[in-house]
Order: C-alpha cells, then structure tokens, then sequence
C-alpha cells in the first residue's frame, strides 16, 4: 500500500442550492475509487443565490492559486443561472444535472424542472410520518432498554456489546422505515443453554451481527481503555460463544468487520426479505 501521509491534499467541495446530500453521495462513492489520493471536502448546502454563488467562485479560485492541486467541485445545483456561476471558477466541475438531465429529456420527451432537492422533500405524508414512528420505535428500544413491545418489531438485532447493533438499527429505521429493535448478549446469557428469556419468543424476528474479536477489542478499547470487557481474550470468548448461539438456534447473522453501516443494513434486508418503505411512483403533481 503507497504511504500517502506526505502528500497534499486535494480539496473538494460538495454543493448544492438544497442540501447538498446527493452531491455528497455522489462524491464519496467516486472519490472512494482513489484510495491512494488524500481529499480534504468541504459541504457547502444552500447556495441559492448568485452572491453566494460569486462568493465562492472567489474563494474556490483563491484556493487554487495558493494551491499546486487543483480543487474539485461536486455540484448538484439544478439552478441554471448559479450553475452557471458555478461553471467559471477554475476547478473541476462534476455535475450530474448536466450531464445526465439532457439525455434524459431526449428520450422521455420532456423538459426537466431543474430543481434540486426533489428527492429529500415530504411528497408522501404518510410514508414519512412511518419512518419517523421507525426511528423513535428504535430508539425507545436500543440495547434492550425496553423491551415490552418487541412483539411490534419488524426485526430485533443481537450481539455482544459494540458490534454495531445500535448504528445499523438506527440505519435501518432512517433509511428503510424498520422498526428495528436491539438486544445485548451478556456472559449470563451466554452460560445458558437457550436462548435469552426476553427474545426466546421473537425467533422469528432474530438476526445477529458478529465482528473479528481484535476489531471488537479495539472499539472496545477506546470505550474502557485496558479492562477486560475490552481483553482480546473476552472478545474472543464472546464473539465465538455468540456465534455458537447463533447457529445452534438457526439466527441468521453477518460478519461485519469490513462492512460499513449502510453495507450491514442493506445485507440485512436482503437476507431477511423485509419491506422497504419506498416512494411511490413519481408524477408531475409530486414535483409542485
């Protein structure tokens, strides 16, 4: 692997008149493809006029002259006039609007509304307001702090402590609508030989998260420096005793230890089979 400490870093800028979350996306998705060049970004939401806009053509030109790299700028600014602005500074500009939109005109035979942010608006009241009861239903019952209503989730994750069972619940509420609900294997339930009392009930509901024990020690560390819930030795006890759970009561799991949050919660669904909230199918009245 290229040590890439030493070199400079290359600044890139997300922008957008609306939240800037696609061109972040975007970005990362395409500058994950680079793993030996070092990014400094910058998200810049709400450029939404053109002095906004001129302000930071200044300041990205600026950039560049004190700079020997030239800047990158990831833009989705559906803004005709800012893009425009946009345009005249010397960096790169990747834009999807531009790129894409007049493709898409030509063969849908329609004019584009050149408007960003569609993706991130209330079109559907409904659907919204199930995402939202998803992620206080999650919250409500993070770590196995409640328990009562475990009946009404859609799926309950297990594991030992800090395998990322909080993270990926949370993920899965946000972004699918799940009520996704969690619980905490202890070294007492791990001497049993069933399944935990709280969730015997729920087998149908059960999916397990498992991770390397010296990652685990690791993130453990940081948490309790040099104790033994953090011992490379407890990981492992409890990492292989997990899994032996695991399989023993037939709970589906993953191995997450080079996944992110949003691969771990994407695998989830698809091995479960559980529902996604969706959007419905888009006409002119959602984009009013």
């Amino acid at each position: 692997m290229n040590d890439t400490s030493n070199q400079p870093l290359r600044r890139v800028y997300f922008l957008s008149n609306r939240t800037a979350i696609t061109a972040e996306t975007l970005g990362h998705s395409l500058l994950a493809q680079f793993p030996g060049i070092q990014f400094s970004s910058v998200t810049i939401p709400f450029v939404d006029t053109t002095q906004k806009a001129y302000k930071l053509v200044d300041r990205i030109n600026a950039e560049n002259a004190d700079n020997e790299l030239q800047s990158i700028v990831i833009s989705t600014m559906a803004d005709e006039e800012i893009s425009r602005i946009i345009h005249q500074s010397k960096a790169l500009i990747i834009d999807p609007f531009e790129r894409f939109l007049p493709d898409l005109e030509l063969i849908l035979h329609a004019h584009s509304i050149h408007e960003s942010g569609q993706s991130h608006r209330i079109s559907n009241q409904g659907l919204y307001e199930s995402r939202i009861n998803a992620i206080d239903f999650t919250m409500l019952h993070d770590d196995g702090m409640t328990t009562k209503m475990y009946g009404q989730s859609d799926i309950i994750i297990v594991g030992v402590s800090r395998s990322g069972k909080t993270p990926t619940c949370l993920y899965l509420a946000l972004q699918f609508g799940i009520k996704a609900a969690n619980y905490p294997i202890t070294e007492e339930d791990m001497e049993s030989e069933d399944l935990p009392a709280i969730i015997r009930g729920f087998k149908g509901k059960l999916f397990g998260l498992t991770t390397n024990p010296k990652r685990l020690a690791h993130i453990r560390e940081e948490r309790r420096s040099n104790s033994r819930y953090a011992s490379l030795e407890q990981c492992k006890y409890e990492v292989k005793a997990a899994e032996q759970m695991f399989e023993q009561f037939n709970v589906p799991y993953l191995n997450t230890t080079t996944m992110s949050i949003e691969e771990i919660a994407t695998k989830v669904v698809e091995i479960t089979g559980l529902h996604r909230i969706s959007k419905p199918a888009i006409s002119h009245l959602d984009m009013k």
